[in-house]
């Protein structure tokens, strides 16, 4: 018997997303709620809980909620949601971050798929803190932008609609993404966070400035791409870009990576300074892409299964 997949606010965008790749699968059944029954809460609890595996795709006090209903033993929840990011109960949904991740989702009951600009962060960052290059309490700086997509309903149509070009955001240093930020680079404390968004749909730059000379031992660019490489040798949807093939790119372009589950990672600079950039989907390795991957997993698919590189 096929396993089935409840999407659980499957008409929002990330929803959507993922309702989109699984389409064509004919290894799962799709349980899908009548429209006019999405708010009922019986119908939900019963689907919910009929699911071999159900994705949230909601509001974090919503995605509680919906976490509450189940009651199954069988059923796996994965939250696309950061309602459940840093709560020790819960395994953490990036595959790649840490040897062994993969075995925990695969093994867990309840699983949180990352942030889209967490993803990026800490793909940048966790190689470099634990090969000892950055210190744990190093004050780091990070700068984002993002496709408007990424903000719900009311974001996009403000850029679609309203002609808004660019936002500056999360100016008080409270945006919901820093505690799993923090909480999986393995930094004592979280980064100064300074995300944007510009009038594109799709894409995502994040972006760490590192000055080489204030770090214990003044590493060189090259140690920083040998823990990168080091990170993710053999990771299906991770590239690592460093000098010198990187000597060419003048500007890297934030839509690249669109319609694909891969994440780019590139290393500018020489000498006492380094410039790292994370390329992704904010809603693709950022959202859907990711909760389809780690579906993969929790199903014993082929990881790549729906997602191109």
């Amino acid at each position: 018997m096929q396993p089935s997949v409840f999407i659980d606010g499957e008409a929002g965008t990330t929803g959507l997303q993922i309702r989109s790749r699984l389409e064509a699968r004919r290894d799962i059944t799709v349980l899908s709620i009548a429209p006019e029954k999405r708010k009922d809460e019986s119908e939900r609890r019963r689907l919910l809980n009929e699911a071999d595996v159900a994705i949230l795709c909601l509001p974090d006090a919503a995605a509680r909620q919906a976490a509450e209903l189940v009651t199954s033993s069988k059923t796996v929840i994965l939250d696309a949601s950061s309602a459940h990011r840093t709560d020790p109960n819960w395994v953490y949904g990036f595959p790649e971050m840490a040897p062994g991740q993969k075995d925990l989702i695969r093994q867990s009951k309840r699983i949180s798929n990352p942030g889209c600009y967490p993803t990026g962060f800490i793909a940048l960052m966790r190689p470099l803190v634990e090969a000892g290059l950055v210190p744990r309490d190093f004050p780091v700086t990070v700068h984002a932008v993002s496709g408007f997509t990424g903000g719900g309903r009311a974001m996009i149509e403000a850029f679609e609609t309203g002609g808004e070009g660019y936002r500056a955001y999360g100016l008080a240093q409270t945006h919901k993404h820093a505690p799993e930020m923090r909480a999986y680079s393995g930094l004592t404390h979280a980064p100064m966070f300074m995300p944007s968004v510009a009038h594109f749909a799709q894409g995502m730059l994040v972006e760490v400035p590192l000055p080489l000379w204030s770090l214990p031992g003044t590493p060189s660019p090259g140690a920083i791409g040998e823990a990168w490489q080091a990170a993710y040798d053999g990771a299906q949807f991770i590239s690592v870009h460093v000098p010198p093939d990187v000597d060419h790119i003048s500007t890297v372009e934030p839509e690249a990576c669109n319609g694909t589950n891969r994440m780019d990672l590139f290393l500018f600079g020489s000498g006492e300074q380094a410039r790292l950039i994370a390329r992704l989907d904010n809603l693709g390795k950022g959202a859907a892409g990711a909760a389809v991957q780690n579906l993969n997993l929790i199903l014993g698919a082929d990881e790549g299964a729906s997602l191109s590189a």
